[in-house]
């Protein structure tokens, strides 16, 4: 195995950088700020690049660095990489698509349960004023929901959807999938944890079903080519009132104006926003407004998926210096 240098500028696992280094390469973790990223590259010698979501790789950077071979996303969307232009100069640019999946699907109950249960809210307001308004708080938060019995529409039916959709139903929760792609898919339910599987078979929907019928809609799709919010005012509008909606996908796929109206409104009954179109400096109004529940784009954030990144990415690049 030649020597190749690796630069890992959004962080890798601890045992993914042993594991690299035990055979031959030599991983730098330094972080590198986007424009010095070409004069590194070249000045450092580097041969394969590894990011997550923070740093963009796009086609200048591909030209200022004819010997950059490889490029990795540690995860699913590569939204951040010009995938086929690297690809049309013979580099090779992949992700690990398999890794996040189940950390990604769980994120979203984290934040459907927090809403139906008001615990965005009250972990905030309690500490303030627990002790003197316990019975008032107590009292405000009597309309929770449960889940159970709840359509949840599933917006991307994919290796996430799928996921997310075997917790639903875990829950007692009706699913109701819609993909451009995926016209059927067949879930294996391992509900005991015994090898032993429920297999149920779906074929997706219109999106216009999803609207209309679903209590909440989870979006597990790619930001549109053209750059436009997929949902804005005009699908919200189709929507049930009251209908939660949580985005643990893309920034920019709900149009963040729009959603702020249509809870104003009523339309929407609350939000579970995990990405946003301003990252990493999100709107003030969805950050404090009590009807949203935010985290900062945490959702593939697990010990066990920066493992599984990591054991995949180091796959991928044996495969390819070998």
């Amino acid at each position: 195995m030649k020597r190749v240098k690796i630069l890992a500028n959004d962080g890798l696992a601890a045992d993914a950088i042993a594991s690299l280094r035990e055979k031959g390469f030599e991983v730098i973790t330094d972080k590198v700020a986007q424009e010095d990223l070409a004069s590194y590259i070249n000045q450092e010698e580097v041969k394969a690049l590894l990011v997550r979501s923070a740093t963009k790789v796009r086609a200048s950077l591909f030209d200022a660095c004819p010997n950059l071979e490889f490029v990795g996303r540690g995860g699913v969307g590569m939204d951040n990489i010009d995938v086929d232009y690297g690809r049309s100069l013979g580099r090779t640019v992949t992700n690990t698509p398999n890794s996040s999946t189940h950390s990604v699907a769980e994120s979203v109950f984290a934040h459907l349960f927090s809403v139906a249960r008001f615990l965005h809210h009250s972990n905030r307001v309690m500490p303030l004023r627990g002790q003197e308004e316990f019975s008032a708080l107590k009292k405000s938060y009597a309309s929770a929901f449960e889940l159970k019995g709840k359509t949840l529409g599933i917006v991307g039916f994919g290796r996430i959807g799928q996921a997310t959709a075997k917790i639903a139903l875990g829950l007692g929760m009706r699913v109701l999938p819609y993909d451009p792609v995926v016209k059927q898919a067949e879930l294996d339910i391992d509900f005991l944890q015994t090898g032993d599987t429920f297999t149920i078979q779906y074929d997706t929907v219109g999106l216009e079903e999803v609207f209309e019928h679903s209590d909440a809609i989870t979006f597990h799709v790619p930001m549109p080519e053209d750059g436009k919010a997929l949902i804005g005012s005009a699908e919200m509008k189709q929507m049930k009132d009251g209908v939660v909606l949580i985005n643990t996908a893309r920034g920019g796929i709900l149009d963040e104006e729009a959603l702020l109206e249509a809870i104003a409104g009523g339309k929407v009954g609350f939000a579970c926003l995990d990405v946003f179109e301003g990252e990493p400096k999100p709107k003030v109004a969805l950050l404090n407004h009590d009807k949203i529940s935010v985290s900062p784009h945490i959702g593939g954030s697990t010990q066990e998926a920066q493992e599984r990144i990591g054991e995949e990415m180091v796959e991928r690049l044996v495969e390819h210096f070998s």
